[in-house]
C-alpha cells in the first residue's frame, strides 16, 4: 500500500429490484442513506455513501438500481447501474430468490470485469426453508446468508468484505530504488494550466513518499532547471518532471541522471506500464480518418491549451501527418461498447483521481476489445522522442 493513504475502496451492491439492496446498504453503514420501500424500483440512480468500514478503512458504498428494471427508462437505469461496476473494488450481489437470468448476468459481468464478489442471500429470516445458499454456492465461493431487516450476519458480511477486498491495490509512486539520503529533483511548471495556489495530486504524493523515505525533495520550475542543478552539491538520483515540460528540459539533464515524468510513474503505479507503452506501436500505422478516443478520469473545465483536447491531438497529427478524428470522454464512468466501436487508439490521462483497480479495469476493458491504449505521459514522451529514456530505469 502506498505511503500516502488517500485510497478509498468502492463497494458496489447490485441485484434485482426489491431484493433488499438498499436495506443492505443501510444495515452495513448503520444509517438510513438509501430509500427503502416495498415498491419495486425505488432506487432510480446509483446512491453513493462514503464511510469508514472497520478494519478496511475509508470506503464508498454504491447502491445501484435494480438490474431487472423495465421499460425505456428502466433500461437507462440498468445501464447506469452497470457503469457503476467500473468503479468497483468489490461487488456484492444481493439475492432473495433462486438464481435466474439476472443473477447470472451480474455474476458474468463481475467475472468479465475481474471484480471479486460476494453473494449476499438476503431475507434469510423469511427464506430459511428455501436453502438458497446451496443454490448460490455453485456460482461463487463467497456466499453468506443475511437479513438486512433483522441485521442477521451483517457483522460477518463486513468481515467477508474485508477478506475479499484486494488489499495491495496501490503501489508506490516514487520508484523503490529511492533510499535514505537520495536527492530527487521535482520539476513542477507554474503556468496557466496549474491550479492556482495548489499542486496536483501526483506531485503531493511524490513529495510525501520522498520524505517518508528520509530522502530529499528539491523542487523547481522548468525555467530554473539549469540553475537548480548547478546549486546542488551532489547530483540528484532522479529528475521527475511534468510531462508537458519534458521537451524543454530533457537536453538539460545529463545522461548519467535518471529522468522520468509523473505520468510515467502513474502508468507504473496505477496501471500497466508495459501495456501502456506497447500501445504506441499503432501510431506509425494510423491512417486518415482513424478515430482516437481521449479519456480522462475526472471532469474539469477545459483550458484554451488543454493537454488532452488540444496539445496531444495537435502533436499526434503533426507526428503522423494524418487527418485523425478525436472524441473525448471525461469522468469516472466508463464509455459504452458503442463508444469504443472503430476506435484505433485510446489515450488516457494519468488517472490521479482513479484507484489502481479502476485504472487496470479500464485498461483491460479497452485491450479486451483489441484496442491499444497509452496514457498522457507515455504518448507525450514518445511524440517528443524521449520515451526510451524516461522508462529505461524500469
Amino acid at each position: 500500500m502506498s505511503t500516502y493513504s488517500g485510497y478509498r475502496y468502492y463497494i458496489v451492491i447490485a441485484g434485482k429490484r426489491n431484493s433488499g439492496k438498499s436495506s443492505l446498504v443501510n444495515a452495513v453503514v448503520n444509517q438510513n442513506v438509501s430509500i427503502v420501500s416495498d415498491y419495486a424500483g425505488t432506487t432510480t440512480d446509483p446512491v453513493y455513501k462514503t464511510m469508514e468500514l472497520y478494519p478496511l478503512g475509508p470506503v464508498t458504498i454504491v447502491d445501484t438500481p435494480g438490474i431487472d428494471d423495465i421499460g425505456d427508462i428502466g433500461e437507462l437505469r440498468t445501464e447506469k447501474a452497470k457503469k457503476a461496476f467500473y468503479k468497483a473494488d468489490i461487488g456484492i450481489l444481493t439475492v432473495d430468490t433462486v438464481p435466474g437470468e439476472y443473477e447470472n448476468e451480474i455474476i458474468s459481468i463481475f467475472k468479465k470485469m475481474r471484480i471479486p464478489y460476494i453473494i449476499a442471500v438476503n431475507k434469510y429470516d423469511e427464506n430459511k426453508k428455501l436453502n438458497l445458499e446451496e443454490h448460490y454456492r455453485k456460482l461463487g465461493q463467497n456466499v453468506i446468508n443475511v437479513s438486512a431487516k433483522e441485521r442477521i450476519n451483517i457483522d460477518n458480511l463486513k468481515d467477508m468484505i474485508y477478506n475479499v477486498c484486494p488489499k495491495e491495490d496501490e503501489k508506490n509512486l516514487i520508484p523503490d530504488f529511492i533510499e535514505k539520503g537520495d536527492t530527487v529533483l521535482l520539476v513542477i511548471p507554474v503556468d496557466k494550466s496549474a491550479p492556482k495556489g495548489k499542486i496536483i495530486m501526483p506531485q503531493i504524493v511524490a513529495i510525501r513518499e520522498i520524505l517518508d523515505r528520509n530522502a530529499n525533495a528539491v523542487i523547481c520550475q522548468d525555467t530554473e532547471i539549469t540553475e537548480t542543478l548547478d546549486k546542488l552539491k551532489e547530483k540528484p538520483k532522479i529528475v521527475i518532471t511534468d510531462s508537458q515540460a519534458i521537451m524543454k528540459i530533457e537536453n538539460k539533464i545529463p545522461a548519467d541522471i535518471m529522468l522520468t515524468t509523473f505520468s510515467i510513474l502513474e502508468a507504473k503505479s496505477k496501471g500497466d506500464l508495459k501495456e501502456l507503452t506497447d500501445g504506441v506501436k499503432v501510431i506509425d500505422n494510423l491512417k486518415d480518418g482513424d478515430k482516437i478516443l481521449v479519456m480522462e478520469g475526472c471532469n474539469h473545465r477545459p483550458l484554451t491549451e488543454d493537454i488532452g483536447r488540444v496539445k496531444i491531438p495537435k502533436w499526434l497529427i503533426n507526428k503522423t501527418g494524418k487527418d485523425l478524428r478525436f472524441s473525448f470522454i471525461a469522468g469516472k464512468e466508463f464509455p459504452d461498447e458503442e463508444d469504443l466501436k472503430d476506435i484505433k487508439l485510446v489515450i488516457h490521462c494519468g488517472g490521479c483521481t482513479l484507484t489502481r483497480n479502476m485504472m487496470l479495469r479500464r485498461i483491460h476493458s479497452v485491450t479486451r476489445n483489441g484496442i491499444p491504449i497509452v496514457n498522457y505521459g507515455v504518448i507525450i514522451s514518445y511524440l517528443h522522442g524521449v520515451l526510451d529514456r524516461v522508462i529505461s530505469m524500469f
